[in-house]
């Protein structure tokens, strides 16, 4: 969140699309809001918000510059749909297309397959699409924190021992 807050003072309003391969691997990629044209069936994996902390729960949608809509391609959602991703960052070389190159970070996902119980939970759920954000629809607020100081509090790595 803290490099996210930093690109937003140099960029102004961001968004993230989790690169499909090609060129730049399968990274998340961070550009100014409006850049990168979403598509119809671009799958929008979340919301996230510039306002909260670490373990905060906001009370209402971002918008504007605190919000960073974070996107999938629909037919890249389809194989990932069973897995959980989490939005990491770590020191390196980002993508020559990612605003976070110059800052010697890098975006990376992370992911663990979600359990068999969690897959059964999200069959009904329908994903939120492109064309509903362009005709001004929005998810709802979530009612859990989901920004966490480690990657590994929200997606532990099998084998390692929590602390």
């Amino acid at each position: 969140m803290d490099l996210l807050r930093k690109l937003r003072g140099a960029n102004g309003g961001l968004m993230m699309h989790q690169s499909g391969g090609c060129c730049d691997g399968s990274s998340p990629m961070c550009y100014p809001a409006g850049e990168f044209i979403v598509g119809d069936r671009d799958v929008l994996l979340g919301l996230l918000d510039l306002r909260v902390a670490v373990d905060e729960v906001g009370t209402d949608l971002p918008d504007g510059d605190d919000a960073v809509a974070v996107w999938i391609s629909g037919s890249q959602f389809q194989a990932w749909k069973h897995t959980q991703l989490v939005l990491d960052v770590v020191p390196g070389r980002g993508s020559g297309f990612s605003l976070e190159t110059p800052e010697g970070l890098r975006f990376l996902s992370r992911g663990r397959a979600f359990t068999a119980e969690e897959n059964d939970l999200l069959a009904d759920v329908q994903a939120f699409v492109g064309v509903d954000w362009e005709e001004g629809r929005r998810p709802p607020v979530p009612d859990e924190a989901i920004v966490v100081a480690e990657a590994v509090d929200a997606c532990p790595v099998p084998g390692m021992a929590l602390q």
